[in-house]
């Protein structure tokens, strides 16, 4: 099956998604060989991975569709894509939509925050009016009835600026223009959270940030509430980062530091070394002593 009908058979399943978030292929790659089913770019994170910079906004709708394209060549669980805004007006969101799916994906997140977005555990964010928020979703859709095979996931950081009431009915109104996965960013209480699935329709996804705004459920809560993905957008950056860190005080200490490694072998077998000397064994001209 295509990722975009793979993705559409999981959210069949009566059971919670639980997606951790990638930033780069090597990333994707280790969170398919743990077994789960589905990853997401985040922003946030490709944002850090790809320009050392924060998620303001600064990375371009060509650099995140080649970080895209790169994951989804990398791994064969569905792959969900972070696609900001939209990178302009609704013809820039059908063009989005369009080039992610073309990449591969088989989800797009396109939201109503005012360009350049902000990360939705951060300040300074802002929506755009009703309007032009509902424009990005019907041309998101819209992109998807051409023959862009990509599920449209809908997000609305309207809870901020203008409480929960009106990103309910935003979501409501985004369900109705015919996305597929709805997502609320950043409730700030378990009953707002059993709120949002109360009152939309179909599959939601909950954004769960160590340390943001949203409590930390477990996924059993979660699924319990009502949602049916679990995202977990920092939680490989923020590990990694913590490693590097202790690992490169360490050696500038000069002291051992073995306990923060992978082992040689096991690093070279997840990477690939050992699969690509299997197959290269059919080529003769590619064999290496």
């Amino acid at each position: 099956m295509t990722p975009a009908n793979t993705l559409r058979a999981m959210l069949e399943r009566d059971e919670l998604i639980t997606m951790p978030c990638c930033f780069d292929a090597l990333s994707a790659k280790l969170i398919q060989q743990q077994g789960f089913d589905l990853t997401f770019m985040s922003g946030f994170s490709a944002a850090a991975a790809r320009i050392g910079a924060p998620d303001l906004g600064l990375m371009s709708y060509g650099e995140v569709l080649d970080q895209a394209r790169n994951v989804t060549d990398a791994v064969s669980i569905p792959v969900i894509a972070d696609g900001d805004t939209g990178y302009g007006n609704a013809m820039n969101v059908k063009r989005t939509v369009q080039g992610f799916a073309k990449a591969g994906c088989a989800a797009i997140m396109i939201e109503d925050q005012v360009a350049p977005k902000r990360c939705g555990h951060t300040k300074g964010k802002e929506v755009v009016g009703r309007d032009e928020a509902f424009d990005r979703i019907r041309a998101a859709v819209d992109a998807r009835a051409e023959g862009a095979d990509i599920l449209i996931l809908a997000r609305t950081d309207a809870r901020h600026e203008h409480g929960l009431g009106e990103a309910i009915d935003r979501a409501a109104h985004f369900a109705e223009l015919g996305a597929d996965i709805l997502f609320v960013e950043a409730p700030k209480s378990v009953d707002e959270m059993r709120s949002i699935c109360e009152a939309l329709p179909g599959a939601k996804m909950a954004n769960i940030l160590e340390g943001g705004e949203t409590p930390d459920l477990s996924p059993e809560e979660l699924r319990e509430i009502g949602f049916k993905i679990a995202a977990y957008p920092l939680s490989l950056m923020a590990s990694a980062m913590k490693a590097m860190v202790e690992t490169l005080q360490l050696l500038k200490a000069g002291q051992p530091r073995d306990h923060m490694l992978m082992n040689w072998e096991e690093l070279r077998q997840r990477i690939g070394f050992d699969d690509y000397y299997e197959q290269s064994e059919k080529y003769s001209t590619s064999r290496r002593g």
